[in-house]
């Protein structure tokens, strides 16, 4: 599987940063964006398989049919009862604290849709639950996907957020638009330049 992805990954030209792994990835809440469509999932699943750790995630009960199901349980997906959406939280801080290792996988947004207001549930499940943040991103506008430095939320969710996003500044998911962050300053200009360096045909030499 992990071959499979790796071929598929360099087929579409995402690069997948399998070095600037946090030890932290162990036992954390992961986040995931940008998230504009399903492509940026089933992408990122692949990075994810690639870099070599399972991240566990929670999935709407009615997506699991054959042959989807199997997929979404080979990648980590675990079923959910949107009855129990209210409790979520405190059921996946009380799922995180029972496992001694497990990346708990989240997509901010809370949907593929433009919001402007990121969801506050991935920091109070970090928050309960005792782990850090760790930052997982596919940027389209690089073509890379990976991990950053791990984040310890300190109970002031403002400011933490707004530390938390900078990371994101810039960033674009599959759909062109739709994300949140896409307009700011570019985060990491350098990804851009490594990219376009990559993608200038090689000059003949006279």
């Amino acid at each position: 599987m992990r071959k499979f992805n790796a071929f598929v990954l360099k087929l579409i030209g995402i690069k997948t940063d399998t070095i600037n792994m946090p030890p932290e990835l162990k036992k954390c809440v992961l986040l995931f964006a940008p998230h504009t469509s399903y492509i940026d999932f089933v992408i990122g699943a692949m990075c994810i398989n690639y870099m070599g750790f399972k991240a566990t995630l929670l999935i709407k009960k009615e997506a699991f049919f054959w042959p989807l199901g199997p997929i979404l349980r080979k990648v980590g997906g675990m079923p959910i009862d949107r009855k129990h959406a209210a409790r979520f939280p405190q059921y996946a801080a009380k799922y995180i604290k029972e496992q001694d290792e497990v990346a708990f996988l989240i997509a901010p947004e809370g949907t593929r849709k433009l919001t402007k207001v990121w969801k506050k549930g991935f920091y109070h499940i970090a928050l309960e639950a005792g782990v850090p943040i760790v930052l997982g991103y596919l940027d389209f506008r690089a073509k890379r996907g990976g991990v950053l430095p791990a984040f310890y939320p300190t109970g002031d969710y403002e400011s933490d957020l707004k530390k938390i996003e900078k990371n994101y500044y810039g960033m674009r998911g599959y759909n062109k638009g739709q994300f949140n962050l896409e307009d700011k300053p570019y985060a990491w200009p350098e990804w851009q330049e490594e990219k376009e360096i990559k993608e200038t045909p090689a000059r003949l030499k006279i």
